[in-house]
């Protein structure tokens, strides 16, 4: 009998370690670490401003700092508001133009397509989505609207479009995870967490079981 169960147990756990379900990860904040400093803000900024020749550590004089993650705070204390890349992601659900999608293990916004039409900003429950004004190469990148209602023509305003995290893909690690001196933010790994916690129930399974 007992030599039956152990079996049983051994292809169970070995099936755990072979789990596919795929869950996006995402970055999560501890209020009770965070203590404003919004560094994370920062790293943020600098990372996704690369081609806007931006400093380390400050925007330039034509470049705001313009992250992708927002601290806020209230009387409880500090935090960041971050996107948690929903499996069935409402922002992607509502884009008429197919600009947010799932790239690897992150849902990411392609600005080449984003129309600033607002919908995603909307549907996030979150808050973690905002519209800003968009820069290349140093300078703020404009288009052509219509006018006033009251006035005939078209005129040109700066392009505004959807700004979310996407995990710093390109770096293999969020920049704001690295650069917190308190560790008050942790990239979240569901599909590892389920692992663990599947493989843990199963081992409590084998205690009783013995």
């Amino acid at each position: 009998m007992y030599q039956k169960v152990n079996c049983y147990s051994i292809l169970f756990l070995k099936g755990v370690d072979k789990m596919k379900t795929q869950l996006n990860p995402f970055v999560v904040a501890n209020p009770a670490k965070c203590i404003g400093c919004k560094a994370c803000e920062v790293a943020c900024f600098a990372v996704h401003n690369r081609n806007n020749h931006v400093g380390a550590t400050v925007g330039t004089v034509s470049i705001p700092v313009i992250p992708r993650l927002h601290l806020i705070k209230t009387e409880h204390g500090t935090m960041p508001i971050q996107c948690r890349h929903c499996e069935d992601a409402p922002c992607a659900n509502v884009c008429t133009v197919g600009a947010i999608k799932r790239e690897g293990n992150a849902i990411v916004v392609d600005e080449k397509l984003c129309i600033g039409c607002k919908s995603c900003l909307l549907a996030c429950p979150f808050g973690a989505i905002e519209l800003l004004p968009q820069y290349e190469d140093g300078r703020e990148v404009f288009q052509i609207n219509l006018k006033e209602e009251s006035e005939s023509g078209l005129v040109q305003e700066p392009r505004i479009i959807a700004y979310k995290c996407d995990l710093c893909n390109d770096l293999g690690e969020p920049a704001c995870v690295k650069a917190c001196p308190e560790n008050a933010l942790t990239l979240v790994m569901p599909t590892e967490m389920k692992k663990a916690r599947n493989k843990e129930a199963a081992l409590s399974f084998l205690r009783v079981v013995r």
